[in-house]
C-alpha cells in the first residue's frame, strides 16, 4: 500500500526511485512511504559514492605512507559506532584499526594517562579510528567520578600539547563530536533496551546519562573552550538523524585530507589478493 501524502517528485527523483536501490526501499514495507524511500535511496547512493572515494583516500595513505587519526566523541547513543562502520565498510582492513579501549588495567592506571593511546597511534600507511579517545578524561570520567580533580586538571593542561606533537609527527588528526538532543538519546536508549540484539550495548554509565545530562553539558563546553584549537579544531556534527551525520563525517574526512588518486593501487600481499 502506497501512502497518499502528496509529494512533488522531480525527474531525478523518479530516476532514483526506479533504480534498483530505490525499488528496494519502495517495497521494503507493506505500507510504502515514498518520501522516506526517496530519502533512504538518495542516502545510500551518496554513501556508496563517498565510500568509493574513501577507498581512493586510503590507497593514497598506503602508497604515500601517511598517518591518519580520527576521533569519534559524543554522548552515549550518539551514533559514533554506526558512523565508524560505514566509514570502514569497504576500505582495506589490513591498513586501518578501530580502537575502543576498555577501562584501564592496574598497570595502565600507573602510567602517564596518554601512554595507552600513544601505543595505538598509526604507523606509516595506516588509519586509526578511536571510538572514544583520550577525551574520556575531559567529560565521561569527571562526570562519573572516575578521576580526581587533579587528574582532570593535568589532562586539560597537557592535551593540546599532546595533539600538537601528533600533528608535528606528520599525522592527520580529525576530531568529531556527534551531538544529539536529550529527547533523541532517550528514544535511542528505549530502542536499544527493547532490542534482543542490541541490549548488550547498555552499560551502567549509559543508564545514568539522562540523569547527568546537565553535568555532561557543563564538561563538554569546558572541553570545547579549552581544546577547540586552530591546529586541532572540533568538527561538530548534528547527529539526531544518523544518515545525515554519517554523510557529513565522510565528506569532512575527504575534504580535510588532501589526497590524490594514486596512478595504481598499492601492491597487495599474496594474502590480500586472495
Amino acid at each position: 500500500m502506497i501512502e497518499n501524502t502528496p509529494i512533488d517528485l522531480k525527474e531525478e527523483d523518479l530516476e532514483i526511485l526506479n533504480s534498483p536501490i530505490g525499488l528496494k526501499y519502495l517495497f521494503a514495507d507493506k505500507r510504502t512511504d515514498v518520501g522516506k524511500a526517496l530519502r533512504m535511496a538518495t542516502y545510500e547512493i551518496e554513501l556508496r559514492s563517498l565510500q568509493a572515494n574513501l577507498v581512493d583516500l586510503q590507497n593514497w595513505v598506503i602508497q604515500e605512507k601517511k598517518k591518519v587519526v580520527i576521533l569519534f566523541e559524543g554522548r552515549d547513543a550518539a551514533g559514533k559506532g554506526g558512523a565508524i562502520r560505514r566509514i570502514t565498510a569497504h576500505i582495506n582492513p589490513r591498513h586501518f584499526k578501530i580502537v575502543a579501549l576498555p577501562k584501564p588495567d592496574e598497570e595502565e592506571v600507573g602510567q602517564w594517562y596518554f601512554q595507552r593511546y600513544v601505543n595505538k597511534l598509526p604507523k606509516p600507511g595506516e588509519m586509526v579510528l578511536f571510538d572514544r579517545s583520550w577525551y574520556n578524561r575531559a567529560v565521561v570520567e569527571p562526570v562519573n567520578g572516575f578521576c580526581t580533580q587533579e587528574e582532570y586538571d593535568v589532562f586539560m593542561g597537557q592535551v593540546n600539547d599532546f595533539e600538537r606533537m601528533i600533528l608535528e609527527s606528520g599525522t592527520y588528526l580529525i576530531k568529531f563530536y556527534f551531538s544529539i538532543t536529550k529527547e533523541e538519546q532517550a528514544k535511542r536508549f528505549r530502542d536499544i533496551k527493547s532490542s534482543p540484539l542490541k541490549k548488550w550495548k547498555i552499560t551502567p554509565v549509559d543508564l545514568r546519562a539522562q540523569e547527568l545530562w546537565d553535568q555532561y553539558t557543563e564538561y563538554k563546553l569546558k572541553m570545547f573552550d579549552k581544546t577547540n584549537t586552530d591546529m586541532a579544531p572540533w568538527v561538530y556534527i548534528d547527529a539526531d538523524r544518523k544518515t545525515e551525520a554519517r554523510i557529513q563525517a565522510l565528506k569532512h574526512i575527504l575534504s580535510h585530507i588532501p589526497y590524490t588518486i594514486p596512478e595504481q593501487t598499492p601492491e597487495q600481499t599474496p594474502e590480500e589478493s586472495e
